[in-house]
């Protein structure tokens, strides 16, 4: 698949809303507020911002112009009906960039909607619940093998068409998926997973593909699960592929090079960089796997240690010290060692990036 370069950007908002449309007795008609984080994902053309390097701060510049009018404001003064759907339609219609990907918000790391195109969208919710675990397949002395435990976190996406006539409020699909998690919750929760049936090998991947056939019989429109493991680690499923990630951080020096005189990031600076190295492959059906969280790190360390703790602007190879620069670079360091990579996401900080791709558009995490 032809490779894209997608520049990512977010930044936060706190408003109040009410959603009129919901009965007396929702808690989400009364009166309330959010912290509000808004994203975008775009294909930006050569020469869009004003130099090479700049795309990223640019983007996010744009976003939050887009947003300022919201920002400690009450939503329904701008947006009659400001569920995320709308709030996310609302954005799409003011930002004013061209080749977008994907523009929505999310609130507290907990929900969040994302404007796909103009006739599709996804929404999550994620949930969380604490339990033992062992993986009875590993090689002797795997420290997987070993009864442990880890405080799971689930999200369950869903897509549809964005069509504000076929939804009142946007909080039915939430409500939703709260109806059908309820019972898994209670099964997962404070117990050791493998005496589950179904669950002998409880995998992240396997996890993942035992939630999904619970839920999808009943909710058609479920378009993948995704399973953390733990903060840096995790499966997607979406009832035919599996994919994993395994994110790390970095602190690095930085200088752009072809900032212009007088622009601060011509300044050695520095940033806690987050990577995240997305695979794809066929599940091992004895490992009930596809890959080792732990292979996958030790067959990145090379590069990570080139990366950590260095001045970033000497690096070989690198065009500049730009988070694009970086993604295409990484790639060709990474080569034949995690064949099964098919994404690269780099974020300087928190949603502010890139997103490199150049596999098929599989169930990923959100951007």
């Amino acid at each position: 698949m032809k490779e894209r370069l997608i520049y990512t950007a977010a930044s936060n908002f706190e408003s109040a809303r009410s959603l009129p449309q919901l009965p007396d007795t929702h808690r989400s008609g009364r009166l309330h507020g959010h912290s509000f984080l808004a994203k975008v994902a775009a294909v930006l053309p050569q020469g869009w911002s004003s130099f090479p390097g700049d795309e990223v701060d640019a983007l996010r510049k744009q976003l939050q112009a887009a947003i300022s009018s919201l920002d400690y404001n009450m939503l329904n003064h701008e947006i009659p009906n400001p569920n995320n759907e709308n709030i996310s339609r609302w954005l799409s219609e003011r930002i004013g960039i061209d080749g977008l990907v994907s523009i929505g918000v999310e609130i507290g790391g907990q929900e969040g909607f994302d404007l796909l195109d103009l006739e599709s969208a996804s929404l999550w919710r994620r949930y969380r619940f604490e339990s033992a675990h062992q993986l009875p397949n590993v090689p002797e002395g795997h420290k997987c093998g070993r009864m442990h435990g880890h405080g799971f976190q689930v999200i369950l996406h869903m897509k549809r068409r964005s069509d504000p006539s076929l939804h009142l409020t946007g909080m039915e699909d939430y409500d939703e998926l709260d109806r059908l998690w309820g019972p898994i919750q209670k099964e997962l929760d404070h117990v050791c997973l493998n005496d589950i049936s179904g669950l002998e090998n409880p995998t992240s991947e396997l996890l993942s593909s035992w939630i999904w056939a619970i839920i999808k019989p009943t909710l058609p429109s479920l378009s993948w699960v995704t399973v953390y493991e733990t903060d840096s680690c995790g499966a997607h499923f979406d009832g035919q592929h599996y994919r994993i990630w395994k994110e790390m951080s970095f602190d690095s020096a930085v200088q752009l090079k072809q900032a212009p005189e007088g622009d601060m990031r011509r300044r050695i600076h520095g940033h806690t960089y987050t990577i995240r190295l997305h695979l794809q492959a066929p599940l091992d059906k004895v490992m009930g796997w596809t890959c080792d969280f732990g292979d996958v790190k030790a067959l990145f360390e090379p590069v990570f240690k080139s990366l950590d703790h260095r001045p970033l602007y000497e690096t070989p190879g690198v065009a500049d010290a730009d988070a694009a620069s970086l993604a295409l670079w990484t790639r060709g360091q990474v080569g034949s060692l995690l064949p099964e990579m098919d994404r690269i996401d780099l974020f300087e900080t928190y949603g502010c990036g890139v997103s490199l791709r150049w596999g098929s558009d599989g169930p990923v995490m959100p951007a």
